[in-house]
């Protein structure tokens, strides 16, 4: 057994996995398992930089993850940034501020890397599974960027393109400072089109038509499979490997797209963190599921976090 830890910093959330990690078995035993919404990527589509406050909500979780990491005592330590701080002019500001804390230096990773971490942690569990087809197409739905990969026991093509939650919602449905509540057809529009262009562009470089099985990743997917099951609170157990129709997700989304702040506000599984973009990140899922006639959406629990917690095992 190696103890390891991961960190995954993405857009809208920063993550933490101490974990046991055997590799003649394949098994990864959680030990600390935890979430931040810390929204390190608020503003950066427009002013291109990680803003004084994101940056310092981002450390304050950093601060906490490294007691939880001591107090472990693993023995590795990886800290994987994703797209807001490939994006941001200040991102040497970020990687200071990480490095004085956890000791180690963040790796700012390309969309192929982020890709690749993200494929392993969703399928290695998924062999052998007599009633999933080969080959997946795994989607990592996050706040700046969606991760699209094609494989079967490996990575066989991937593509990383600028569409997730807080990008979208930052773009299209904020007006005057504040997310519209709800938001017009014509903004749903242009978000739509923003998306569905996007996915000419991964279809260039992924065959999107050839898998047999979609696996949903992050939070975006995550919540949308808690609400199709009305969930009285989050449940990860109930959420892993759990699939969702995709007249499901539409009915779902269309919900999200017509609702208010405060109605989404009430939904029990849903992380104050996400009511603002949650409606976003479902139509990018919905968009994909019609742009490759997926039936259905596999949902996993295990993603990036659990491929970069083996990178180091």
């Amino acid at each position: 057994m190696t103890r390891v830890a991961a960190v995954d910093c993405g857009t809208n959330s920063i993550r933490l996995l101490v974990a046991d990690a055997d590799p003649a078995t394949g098994e990864l035993t959680d030990l600390d398992r935890r979430m931040t919404i810390v929204r390190l990527g608020q503003g950066v589509d427009r002013t291109g930089r990680l803003a004084p406050e994101a940056l310092e909500r981002t450390f304050a979780a950093c601060r906490e993850y490294a007691e939880v990491v001591k107090a472990h005592g693993a023995e590795r330590l990886r800290f994987v940034a994703t797209s807001a701080s490939r994006d941001a002019e200040n991102r040497d500001d970020f990687v200071r501020g990480v490095l004085d804390i956890l000791g180690v230096e963040p790796e700012v990773i390309s969309g192929d890397q982020e890709a690749e971490f993200s494929f392993t942690g969703a399928t290695k569990e998924l062999t052998g599974r007599a009633d999933l087809d080969k080959p997946y197409l795994v989607v990592d739905i996050g706040g700046g960027s969606t991760e699209f990969v094609v494989g079967e026991d490996h990575v066989r093509a991937a593509r990383s393109v600028d569409v997730g939650c807080v990008r979208m919602t930052e773009r299209h449905l904020v007006r005057d400072g504040a997310v519209t509540d709800p938001p017009t057809a014509e903004q749903v529009a242009a978000m739509r089109a923003d998306i569905e262009a996007a996915l000419d562009l991964a279809g260039r470089t992924v065959p999107l038509g050839e898998a047999r099985t979609l696996v949903g990743l992050a939070g975006s997917v995550t919540t949308v499979s808690a609400i199709a099951q009305e969930l009285p609170e989050y449940d990860s157990a109930a959420i892993h490997h759990s699939r969702v129709s995709r007249d499901r997700v539409r009915e779902i989304t269309d919900w999200l797209l017509a609702s208010t702040h405060a109605e989404r506000a009430a939904v029990a599984s849903m992380h104050p963190g996400r009511v603002d973009v949650i409606a976003a990140g479902s139509l990018v899922l919905l968009a994909i599921m019609e742009r490759t006639g997926a039936e259905e959406v596999v949902v996993s629990e295990h993603d990036i976090l659990d491929g970069i917690a083996w990178s180091i095992a």
